[in-house]
């Protein structure tokens, strides 16, 4: 964890809770929160989100609320600063839960979203093709990349961005802003969109938000899995630690995870080698580290 990155993250907390004091919805909190973290380029999200392996920025992004379950989201998002509004687009905006491709950047363009300057990844040769480049050759590339274990160590060091909240009214809220793994093939999605397996918040279970390897949190369908728990009395702790656990068991996936539940308990858990993430309770100071143990 860096200091600009801890320090973003308190500021992120710190505005969410004046909002949250001043009677603003949880929906509203989650999305302003990670906006902050897009804009900041620290994090592997918005201006900061990696490059697919033809050196195009591609970007998926979710919002859910808990009192109607509520969701939009967006995949493969080009082009834009702020994927999560995109995604609350498609809830408010349109009867569908899931834009992807051209079709979402062209969605977010029609609302007059802003747009991010065009800029080529700066990626070392041996991890970056040109648009022109065959997909045989892109193929073969990622399969090198696979065998040598390295896409699950670059992966790992790099965050998606998350935030969960419990309103004054009682109803949660959660979502998720990412530029996928690390040198990943063209036209890759991972969890964050997935309503069930990167988000989920229901007002009789909590709000869950995930952080790791996209494809063992699709395979456990995490998010899903840690509501259920809570619903059937778990405290967020335990649902967070055995689901977290049965990833790493089952499939030898890594993942980080936000809990609350409506309640107002809480429980930061991660199986990934660090995290970067905090809370903010009634007293309004926030709190962020590196680990949680």
């Amino acid at each position: 964890m860096t200091v600009p990155q801890a320090a973003c993250v308190e500021s992120a907390l710190a505005e969410g809770h004046r909002s949250l004091m001043a009677g603003a919805p949880a929906l509203a909190v989650v999305e302003e929160a990670i906006r902050l973290l897009e804009l900041s380029g620290l994090f592997n999200a918005g201006i900061g989100a990696n490059h697919q392996l033809d050196g195009v920025r591609r970007m998926d992004a979710s919002i859910m609320e808990g009192d109607g379950l509520r969701a939009g989201a967006v995949a493969s998002i080009e082009g834009i600063v702020h994927p999560i509004t995109a995604a609350r687009l498609v809830m408010e905006k349109t009867g569908h839960v899931l834009l992807v491709g051209q079709s979402a950047s062209r969605f977010a363009q029609y609302f007059g979203l802003e747009l991010a300057r065009a800029k080529r990844a700066r990626e070392p040769r041996a991890f970056h093709l040109s648009p022109r480049t065959g997909l045989r050759r892109t193929l073969a590339l990622h399969q090198a990349i696979l065998r040598t274990g390295r896409l699950r160590t670059r992966s790992l060091g790099k965050e998606t961005v998350g935030a969960v909240a419990l309103d004054l009214t009682g109803t949660v809220a959660a979502g998720a802003s990412t530029g996928g793994v690390d040198v990943m093939l063209p036209g890759r999605v991972g969890d964050t969109p997935l309503i069930g397996c990167g988000v989920y918040a229901d007002n009789e279970s909590g709000a869950i938000s995930m952080t790791g390897l996209g494809e063992s949190i699709i395979r456990v369908a995490v998010a899903k899995e840690i509501s259920d728990l809570l619903a059937s009395g778990l405290s967020p702790r335990v649902s967070a630690n055995r689901v977290l656990r049965k990833v790493v068991e089952r499939i030898n996936g890594a993942a980080g995870v936000l809990v609350l539940s409506p309640d107002g308990r809480f429980a930061i858990r991660h199986s990934t080698p660090h995290m970067v993430a905090g809370s903010i309770g009634r007293d309004g100071r926030p709190r962020v580290q590196g680990c949680f143990a």
